[in-house]
C-alpha cells in the first residue's frame, strides 16, 4: 500500500501543472480601461488641435463672405486626405513593431513612409495648384472655383508639412508618447490663431492668408516634433539615424502593399462627403447649399476627432497586444474601446442638438444661414453618434491590418449605396442639402453593419499568429494581411 503511494506520487508531481507551460495570463478589465482612457484624452484632445487648424482658417474666412467660405472649404480638405491615408498605415507596421519590442524597426518603418509621402505630396501639389480649373471643368461655380483655387494654391507649402506631420505623429503616438503630442499641438493652434489674426486681418491677405497660416502653422509643429525625436530619450531609442535599410526597394513595395489601401480606406470615405458638397453646387441658390454643407462637414470633421482619437486608442492597443501575442488583451481592448465611444457618441449627439441654434454664428452673421444650420444640426447629431461606433471598428481594423477589406467594405457603402441615396433624396425627392446628408448617413450603416460581421467572425488567435509572423519576416518587416 505504502509502496503504490510512493510509486504514484512521480507520477502526480509531473502532470502538476507547475511543469506545465504557462497560459498568458488573462487580461483584467479596470488596467485595460486605465490604458485606454490614459490614451484617449491627450489622442483626442492632439485630433482636436490639430484638426482646428483647417477649422480656424474656415471660420476667419467665412467671415469675409459666402464666397470665401464656399471658396476654403471646398479646398481644405482634398490633397491632404491621401497623405492622411498613407500615414496611416503606419498604425499598423509601427504598433505590432512596438508590441513586439522591435523597435528599430519603427524609425525604418517611419522613414520608409516619409519617403513615400514627400513623393506622393508632388503630384497632389499639381493638383492643388490647378484646383480652380478642376473645378470649373466639373461644372462648379465659376466664382466659386476661381476662390478656391487660390486658397488651394496657399495651401501648397502646408502639403509636405502635414505629411510629415502624420508620420511622427503615428511614430511617436504608437510608442504610447501621447503627452507631447498635446503640447506640441496646443502651441502650433495657438501661433495659428495668431497667424491668422495678422494674415487676414491686419495686413488684408483675406482667404488667402488664413491657406498661408495653415500652411506656416503645419511647418511648426513639424519642427517641434523633429526637435522632440532628435533630443528624446523615447524618440533616439526608435529612432538612430537616416538608415539606407528604409530604401530597400522590396520593404518599399511590402509597405506600399498596405499603404495604398490605407489611402483608398481613408479617402474613399473623405472623398464621399466631399462629394456631397460639390452635388450641392448643382442646388437651387449653389452659394448658400455650398455654404452649409461646408459648414456641416467641417463642424462634422471637427466632431470626429473625437471619435478619431478613439479610434487612434483602439489601433494602438490592438496593434500592440498582437504583435506582443495577446490576442484576448487584443480582443478586450476593443470591446471596452467600443462602450467608450458608444458613449461619446451619445454625448455628443446630444450637445450637437443643444447647439443648433448659435452654431451657425461662428461662421457667418447672415441669419438664411444659421437658420439652415440649425436645421441641419439634428441631421449632423446621428451621424455624430454612428461615427464613434464606425470609428472603434476601423481602428481595430488598422491594428489588425485590414486595410484592403475596409477599403472594398468603403466602397461598397459609399459609392453603391451612399452617394445614389444621396441623390435621390436631394435631386429625385427635393429635399435638398439635408438630402444629401441624409445619402451619408445610409451609407454609415452599412459601413458600421458590414465591420460589425467581421469583427464577429474575427479569430483573434489566428490574427496574433499572423501579427508575430509579419514582424519577424525579413528582420521585422510586415506584410499585409
Amino acid at each position: 500500500m505504502g509502496g503504490a503511494a510512493e510509486a504514484s506520487a512521480p507520477s502526480a508531481t509531473a502532470s502538476s501543472p507547475l511543469l506545465l507551460p504557462r497560459a498568458p495570463p488573462r487580461p483584467e478589465v479596470g488596467a485595460e480601461v486605465r490604458r485606454q482612457v490614459g490614451l484617449a484624452a491627450p489622442l483626442v484632445a492632439c485630433s482636436l488641435l490639430q484638426y482646428s487648424l483647417q477649422v480656424v482658417s474656415v471660420m476667419f474666412a467665412g467671415h469675409l463672405g459666402e464666397l470665401s467660405l464656399s471658396g476654403a472649404s471646398f479646398a481644405n480638405v482634398t490633397g491632404f486626405i491621401v497623405l492622411l491615408g498613407m500615414g496611416s498605415a503606419l498604425d499598423t507596421f509601427c504598433g505590432q513593431s512596438y508590441g513586439a519590442r522591435q523597435y528599430d524597426m519603427l524609425g525604418t518603418h517611419t522613414q520608409r513612409a516619409i519617403i513615400a509621402l514627400m513623393i506622393t505630396g508632388v503630384p497632389l501639389a499639381f493638383v492643388l495648384a490647378f484646383t480652380g480649373q478642376i473645378l470649373t471643368a466639373l461644372g462648379q461655380n465659376p466664382e466659386i472655383s476661381s476662390e478656391a483655387g487660390l486658397y488651394a494654391q496657399w495651401l501648397i507649402p502646408g502639403l509636405f508639412a502635414y505629411g510629415l506631420l502624420q508620420c511622427l505623429t503615428r511614430f511617436l503616438q504608437t510608442q504610447n508618447i501621447v503627452q507631447v503630442l498635446v503640447v506640441f499641438s496646443g502651441l502650433t493652434l495657438l501661433l495659428h490663431i495668431i497667424l491668422c489674426w495678422f494674415l487676414v486681418q491686419t495686413f488684408g491677405l483675406g482667404h488667402k492668408g488664413a491657406a498661408l497660416a495653415t500652411s506656416i502653422s503645419y511647418w511648426f509643429n513639424v519642427a517641434l516634433l523633429a526637435i522632440y525625436v532628435k533630443v528624446s530619450e523615447a524618440g533616439r531609442r526608435s529612432w538612430h539615424g537616416w538608415s539606407r535599410e528604409a530604401l530597400n526597394l522590396n520593404d518599399v513595395k511590402v509597405y506600399l502593399r498596405l499603404a495604398i489601401p490605407s489611402t483608398f480606406m481613408t479617402c474613399l470615405e473623405y472623398w464621399a462627403f466631399e462629394m456631397v458638397v460639390l452635388l450641392a453646387g448643382f442646388l437651387p441658390d449653389p452659394k448658400l447649399e455650398t455654404s452649409i454643407l461646408s459648414i456641416s462637414l467641417n463642424t462634422m470633421w471637427m466632431v470626429y476627432t473625437i471619435p478619431s482619437g478613439l479610434s487612434s486608442v483602439i489601433s494602438i492597443r490592438v496593434s500592440n497586444e498582437l504583435g506582443a501575442g495577446n490576442p484576448q488583451a487584443a480582443r478586450l481592448s476593443v470591446y471596452i474601446s467600443g462602450i467608450m465611444c458608444l458613449t461619446e457618441g451619445l454625448f455628443i449627439a446630444i450637445v450637437t442638438v443643444s447647439v443648433r441654434d448659435l452654431w451657425g454664428y461662428l461662421y457667418s452673421n447672415e441669419k438664411k444661414v444659421v437658420k439652415y444650420v440649425s436645421m441641419m444640426m439634428p441631421i449632423l447629431a446621428t451621424s455624430d453618434f454612428m461615427d464613434g461606433i464606425q470609428c472603434t471598428l476601423s481602428g481595430a481594423a488598422r491594428g489588425c491590418g485590414w486595410q484592403k477589406l475596409c477599403s472594398l467594405i468603403n466602397l461598397f457603402a459609399y459609392y453603391v449605396v451612399g452617394l445614389p441615396s444621396a441623390i435621390t433624396f436631394a435631386f429625385v425627392l427635393k429635399i435638398g442639402g439635408k438630402g444629401l446628408w441624409l445619402g451619408i448617413i445610409c451609407a454609415m450603416a452599412v459601413q458600421i453593419v458590414a465591420l460589425i460581421v467581421m469583427m464577429l467572425r474575427t479569430s483573434w488567435d489566428e490574427e496574433a499568429e499572423k501579427a508575430q509572423a509579419r514582424v519577424q519576416c525579413s528582420g521585422g518587416s510586415i506584410t499585409s494581411a
